[in-house]
């Protein structure tokens, strides 16, 4: 039996939307923190480490919550409608904030905004298995990360037309993301009756040859081996760290290349867009490698492209042709990594609580990103002092160092892990999209 594409398709519009909104976050948010209300970087960080902190509690409750729901809707499709609608109304009143210089206005909007966007990320994640045949989620899934990649390179483009170069009238971008989000939304609520595809999907399965409920391994429970535990414990600091340096970028990139390089409005956004489509690209070409030299060296040669492509940055003071070379190599770095950490866990926990270690991985992907931009906010707001300059800009240039820095520890701490090395097997087309992010 064949993975209904088109359905997957029409279920991935969720996570399209998803993906469109944290885009715009990402790049706006600090910009307007900045530019508008002329936060310092330190404070901004602590704000922009907001999500994380509300994802770290509220995506399991909202997940659990949306388990037992019961609707004539299904028990995901209210959360997503409703948790979108919020999120809209906020989106609308974000620029309204920024136009009238009101940052009381704005960090409540902001606040609503990021409750709203956590109220459905988990039962919008968790309606893909719910409406798929458990051998054809690895394909689903690889969809489904497709569809939010698209979602992102998409707003990308809108930024780099629409971003006002006054810092101020984010209106026409706002209004066409809430227009993309509501088409999304609107799209998956007609062509995803939930009650009738979970129904088709438990059919399937059974067709398949998957009982209702998977027989319970034996060794499930059991706790990993002292040896394995060690490198579960340096995968896990890997996992910290490059999460540390890439976010840091990902975050500030848009305050960088507008104080440093001088790029005004939403130029900055392309060189984000080429990044996400190169990793897009490099997929099918990691899942090869992975094939064949294993996960560990694959991963490690993703850490050493992603350590060049920033420690590289540090040197163009100002915006050239070729820094889109080397954010072609973060893309393809950041894919070697996406593509194979999570499945290297995965191996390492054979026979023990994969859903417990499991839990473990997604602790320290959001430690960090909870971390890092109050960190590296702190870096950018007071490194003129370390520099010994006067120019409170200055500490700009610490950037792609900090970026750089945690990339190699995160090799360094990678030499260590000695379990969960075989060799990835091998995939077809799509299936190489399917990675935990």
């Amino acid at each position: 039996m064949k993975l209904n594409t088109k359905r997957t398709l029409w279920v991935g519009l969720a996570f399209m939307s998803i993906s469109a909104f944290w885009q715009v976050y990402d790049s706006i948010v600090p910009l307007v923190l900045k530019d508008v209300f002329d936060l310092r970087d330190d404070i901004a960080g602590i704000i922009m480490a907001l999500d994380n902190v509300l994802a770290l509690f509220m995506l399991p409750i909202f997940g659990a919550l949306s388990d037992k729901t019961t609707t004539r809707y299904g028990k995901r499709m209210p959360f997503i409608v409703l948790g979108t609608l919020a999120a809209c109304v906020f989106a609308f009143l974000m620029p309204v904030a920024v136009t009238n210089h009101n940052l009381i206005l704005f960090v409540v909007t902001l606040g609503g905004a990021l409750l709203s966007m956590a109220t459905y990320r988990s039962p919008a994640v968790a309606l893909m298995p719910d409406v798929t045949p458990k051998p054809l989620r690895s394909k689903a899934n690889a969809i489904i990360n497709l569809a939010g990649t698209v979602g992102g390179i998409l707003m990308l483009g809108a930024i780099g037309v629409l971003a006002p170069d006054d810092g101020v009238s984010y209106f026409p971008l706002f209004i066409l993301l809430i227009v993309f989000m509501l088409l999304c939304i609107i799209g998956l609520f007609a062509k995803v009756k939930e009650p009738e595809l979970v129904a088709i999907a438990e059919e399937e399965s059974r067709a398949m040859g998957v009982k209702d409920e998977e027989a319970v391994d034996p060794n499930a429970g059991k706790e990993m081996s002292r040896k394995a535990k060690i490198s579960f414990a340096f995968m896990l600091a890997s996992i910290f760290l490059w999460f540390m340096g890439y976010n840091a970028i990902t975050t500030s990139f848009s305050k960088y290349a507008n104080v440093y390089w001088g790029l005004e409005g939403g130029a900055f956004a392309y060189t984000l867009m080429i990044a996400q489509a190169a990793a897009i690209i490099a997929y099918i070409p990691v899942g090869v490698i992975s094939t064949k030299f294993g996960r560990k060296k694959t991963i490690m040669g993703g850490i050493v492209l992603l350590t060049i492509a920033f420690g590289s940055c540090v040197f163009f003071k100002t915006f050239g042709g070729l820094i889109f070379f080397f954010f072609i190599l973060a893309g393809f770095g950041w894919a070697a990594i996406g593509v194979n950490s999570f499945p290297m866990v995965v191996e390492m926990c054979k026979g023990a609580d994969v859903g417990r270690y499991t839990g473990y991985y997604y602790t320290a992907s959001q430690s960090a990103q909870i971390i890092t931009p109050i960190l590296s906010g702190v870096v950018l707001e007071h490194g003129y002092k370390l520099l010994g300059s006067v120019n409170p800009d200055a500490g700009y240039v610490l950037l792609f160092p900090y970026g750089a820095i945690f990339a190699a520890a995160s090799f360094i701490t990678m030499i260590f892990v000695k379990h969960g090395d075989s060799k990835a097997e091998s995939k077809k087309g799509l299936e190489n999209f399917d990675i935990d992010d």
